[in-house]
C-alpha cells in the first residue's frame, strides 16, 4: 500500500529534523554557546517536531511511537542532567528534545481524541 502525501512529508521532516538536531547540537557546542541554540533554530526544531507528530504517525503506529518517544524524552532529559559536564552530548540531547517533545505530545493528544471518539 502506498504511503500518503502527509506521511511522506512527515517522514522527511523526521529524518531532516534528527539530522539537523545532531548538527545544531554539535555546532552549538563548538561555537562556544554551550547547549543553547538560537531562538530561530529552536523554533525550527519545534515546528519540525509538530509536523512529525501531525503528519508522520498513523493510528497503528501510535503506541510504538508514544513508547519510543517517551523513552527518548526521558533518556535525553536525564542523560543531559547526568552528563552535564560533557557539553557535546548535552547539546545534542537538548536539540533532540526540541523535536521529540512536541511530536510526542501531539501524538498523545491525537490518541486521547481517538480513544474519546470511540
Amino acid at each position: 500500500m502506498a504511503k500518503s502525501h502527509n506521511n511522506f512529508i512527515g517522514s522527511w521532516a523526521f529524518l531532516i529534523g534528527v539530522v539537523l538536531a545532531v548538527i545544531l547540537g554539535l555546532i552549538a557546542n563548538f561555537s562556544g554557546t554551550g547547549s543553547n541554540l538560537s531562538e530561530v533554530w529552536t523554533i525550527v526544531l519545534v515546528v519540525i517536531g509538530l509536523l512529525v507528530g501531525l503528519l508522520n504517525v498513523e493510528d497503528k503506529e501510535t503506541m510504538p511511537f508514544l513508547m519510543s518517544g517517551t523513552v527518548l524524552i526521558i533518556a535525553s532529559a536525564l542523560g543531559g542532567s547526568v552528563l552535564w559536564n560533557i557539553q557535546i552530548i548535552t547539546s545534542v540531547l537538548n536539540a533532540l528534545l526540541l523535536i521529540f517533545l512536541p511530536a510526542t505530545v501531539i501524538v498523545a493528544i491525537k490518541n486521547v481524541f481517538n480513544i474519546a471518539k470511540n
